[in-house]
């Protein structure tokens, strides 16, 4: 249902990416052995994303800060909303 008290806000993959939101997940799904795999072409549009099995575990130092600042980013430019919707 979009609209009304299950409001859905469709996004895109790339949102997800640009948001840290797929590396928090995949940080998570690593502990399983798991991981959703986006393929980006040579634009940077995310042209393929799925769940796949993996054998590698956590990311780079690099790639970990970057992911903490963008969901730190996220969380801050989103908490009053996330605090409203949780309370609806």
């Amino acid at each position: 249902m979009i609209g009304g008290r299950y409001m859905i806000d469709r996004k895109t993959w790339k949102d997800f990416r640009e948001s840290g939101l797929l590396w928090w997940i995949n940080m998570i799904l690593h502990t399983f052995g798991w991981s959703i795999v986006v393929n980006v072409d040579s634009t940077g549009e995310i042209t393929e994303a799925f769940p796949a099995r993996v054998k590698f575990r956590g990311f780079s130092e690099d790639d970990n800060t970057d992911g903490y600042i963008k969901v730190s980013r996220y969380i801050n430019n989103n908490a009053k909303i996330l605090e409203i919707e949780a309370k609806e």
